[in-house]
């Protein structure tokens, strides 16, 4: 028999996400709170978004996070062929590689699992 442990992300009485590493599963936690923090700010925003616009966008902005910064800083798009960006610019890129390079093995960061 084998022990597995798994460390789970639990908001709200909600299981969100299950991780093999503390690590990964705090980092998940910090991203989630960040989300919050932004979704509250995007209600004070000019802009009326639909219902629930304003968490997809609070939380693609938390998993973003190293590029927005990069763009307030420098006021500068980064290169998005070299950042990694989640979201639809990502798969874009992914599908279109795969549809250039049959034989090459596409690298794939490790994907999370969603707790049961």
């Amino acid at each position: 028999m084998a022990v597995e442990i798994k460390y789970v992300v639990v908001r709200e009485g909600q299981e969100k996400m299950s991780f093999a590493s503390k690590k990964d599963a705090d980092a998940y936690d910090k991203m989630l709170d960040l989300a919050e923090v932004l979704s509250e700010w995007l209600v004070h925003s000019p802009v009326a978004l639909e219902e629930g616009q304003n968490d997809v966008l609070a939380m693609w902005m938390a998993e973003n996070k190293d590029v927005l910064s990069s763009v307030l800083k420098s006021g500068k798009l980064p290169d998005l062929e070299s950042t990694e960006i989640a979201g639809e610019v990502a798969d874009e890129a992914d599908n279109a590689e795969e549809s250039v390079a049959d034989d090459k093995v596409a690298e794939h960061p490790r994907k999370r699992t969603k707790a049961a």
